[in-house]
């Protein structure tokens, strides 16, 4: 079974053909689903997908993009969300300094935030870096985000990041970008990451990995990303989904 510890299940580009969509995935073997909250209406959609669906984990959390948006309920509403029984991990929340969507101290002062809350709540983190790599692991060590561990998800990173988030007991988890050609530096780093520190994801309907690029991402294309990974270590498709399944299981308490 295959694990899509991450996409965007909510999202309207599949409010068309969103169960064939789902049924297409687990068609090609994907046995699990974790649909990601980027603010309160997607955590609020990503808990009511998975109270409805057996086969879906949800996550919630704001978005670096979004954090200029957060208001005094919010925490409140995304602690009794998380509370519900089906949230698996706080998140996705982290720094972007590509974009800069919402101010870089507002950015630092609610990843903060959201960790604090995480560890209260007892919540592995989901983790989003872009361009800020030396903020985001010195704000996970000075809130102990190790406490409660989690996963960088659809890392892009270079070597220096992978070792520090390793080192702090953090999963890492590939995405489509490892099927692209001129990701020569991300090929080399996955082949020192150890196969029980990894994770596949789509980050759908984003990322779509080869052959399908240009097309909208769905969860049945992460198969691409645990071959692609197999090729770097030297395994078989198989090896590398039954161990990503059991990191992903293990890590979000997925029984």
């Amino acid at each position: 079974m295959l694990i899509d510890s991450h996409c965007h299940i909510d999202d309207a580009r599949y409010d068309a053909d969103r169960e064939a969509m789902i049924q297409r995935a687990q068609t090609e073997g994907v046995g699990h689903f974790v649909t990601i909250g980027c603010d309160l209406e997607t955590s609020r959609a990503a808990v009511a997908l998975a109270q409805h669906h057996p086969f879906i984990s949800a996550t919630v959390g704001v978005h670096p993009h979004e954090v200029k948006l957060i208001q005094d309920n919010w925490y409140d509403e995304l602690r009794t969300l998380a509370k519900s029984g089906r949230v698996v991990a706080y998140g996705e929340i982290g720094l972007d300094y590509h974009y800069d969507h919402s101010p870089r101290e507002v950015q630092r002062a609610r990843f903060r935030e959201q960790v604090r809350l995480a560890r209260e709540l007892r919540l592995p983190i989901v983790i989003h870096t872009r361009e800020a790599q030396e903020d985001t692991i010195t704000i996970l060590k000075e809130e102990k985000g190790g406490e409660v561990g989690g996963v960088f998800h659809c890392f892009s990173g270079d070597a220096w990041l992978a070792k520090d988030a390793l080192d702090l007991g953090f999963y890492l988890s590939f995405s489509g970008v490892i099927t692209f050609q001129n990701a020569t530096m991300l090929h080399d780093i996955v082949k020192t990451v150890p196969l029980d520190r990894i994770m596949v994801e789509t980050d759908a309907p984003y990322l779509t990995p080869v052959p399908h690029r240009g097309k909208r991402n769905e969860s049945a294309y992460v198969r691409h990303v645990a071959d692609k990974i197999a090729e770097l270590h030297g395994l078989t498709t198989q090896q590398v989904e039954d161990a990503t399944s059991q990191n992903t299981k293990r890590l979000f308490r997925i029984k």
